[in-house]
């Protein structure tokens, strides 16, 4: 099979078979998004657009927290909106009364159906808030107790990591966070065809993922736009393959936990074609000068300085909807991993598809 040839899909019933075809399936959720969803989501910027927040809060757990923290890189970046990441146990187990009189808490959540989201959201509405929950489920109770909602109709996820409905919750949020600015999202149009392109090339990241297969530990670093990316690949590397992966801001991994790496230590770099990639290059060059088992995924000039990585289609994107496309390899390289490792990323041990945190 050539580099460009696509890698055979699983047969029902095989490992890993549910989320391999649920990470097929973004191109199709990214168009229904675009086509179906973006002119709620623009009406309902529009309305919260006119009550001028003045702060943001994102409340959000596991995947959707990844979102979350993208979204909040879109807040300050492109609006220059002061947005920070809420503490639920502040509500939900010391009993903390919030004052957010002019402040919008943006909910995201699959499922919406974690008691401390519910909690916290219907705390922060009661408190002066503005509510706005983001979920795969427009019947949950997230989305009822929130003054606003936006349905990311990504469709039903059955595979325990989440894929297709990460994606969408980019979409949604990039697409919100413009409508804030009476930005119609048209940059996005692309995005249903790059992801194909990328998905046509698993095979590419089926090699890839042999240089995993016996790994101990991982390190993911990333900068900016890209952080997120990096949290999210670390995240589906240990509940699929039960790889220790830690996920560091560029920045930080100077700070300290750059001395665990060397020639032996596997690193995965995303780098961002833009400011977040320039960023990034300070923390590439110390990498190769401790020989460190280099991957980059990122524009393809970045991939061929390092020791080998996935290229992507890059060019016509702005930065701030990259990872979008930048996760889409990621996510097949931890089916690949998993399923090397005999593991069934489908059933990942010990957790629930909906889990219930307070």
């Amino acid at each position: 099979m050539s580099a460009s040839a696509s890698s055979p899909a699983p047969r029902a019933g095989e490992p890993g078979w549910i989320m391999f075809g649920e990470i097929a399936e973004q191109p199709e959720v990214l168009r229904r998004v675009l086509a179906e969803a973006a002119p709620q989501v623009r009406r309902t910027a529009q309305r919260i657009a006119a009550r001028r927040p003045r702060f943001v809060l994102l409340s959000a757990r596991g995947t959707s927290d990844h979102a979350a923290l993208y979204a909040k890189y879109l807040f300050e970046v492109e609006l220059g909106l002061p947005c920070g990441l809420t503490s639920m146990s502040t509500v939900t187990a010391y009993g903390a009364t919030p004052h957010l009189e002019d402040v919008l808490l943006v909910s995201v959540s699959q499922s919406g159906g974690s008691p401390d989201l519910v909690a916290t959201t219907r705390a922060a509405r009661r408190a002066g808030a503005i509510t706005l929950a983001v979920t795969n489920n427009p019947d949950s109770p997230l989305a009822e107790v929130a003054e606003f909602h936006l349905d990311i109709l990504a469709g039903p996820e059955k595979a325990l990591p989440a894929t297709k409905t990460y994606t969408a919750e980019l979409l949604v949020l990039y697409l919100f966070v413009m409508g804030l600015r009476d930005d119609d999202g048209a940059a996005a149009a692309v995005l249903p065809d790059l992801v194909q392109e990328v998905l046509d090339r698993s095979a590419e990241v089926r090699a890839l993922a042999g240089r995993y297969r016996f790994a101990e530990r991982m390190v993911i670093t990333s900068r900016g736009y890209g952080y997120p990316t990096a949290k999210e690949a670390a995240l589906k590397l240990m509940e699929t393959s039960y790889i220790p992966a830690l996920a560091y801001s560029g920045a930080d991994l100077l700070h300290g936990p750059l001395a665990m790496v060397d020639n032996i230590s596997p690193v995965i770099a995303i780098v961002t074609e833009g400011r977040g990639g320039e960023a990034l290059q300070p923390v590439l060059d110390r990498l190769r000068g401790r020989g460190a088992d280099l991957v980059v995924i990122g524009p393809r000039v970045q991939v061929k300085a390092a020791t080998g990585g996935f290229g992507l289609p890059t060019g016509r994107l702005p930065e701030a909807l990259q990872p979008v496309l930048e996760i889409i390899p990621l996510q097949r390289l931890a089916y690949e991993v998993a399923v090397a490792r005999g593991q069934d990323p489908d059933a990942p041990r010990a957790l629930a598809k909906v889990t219930e945190t307070r």
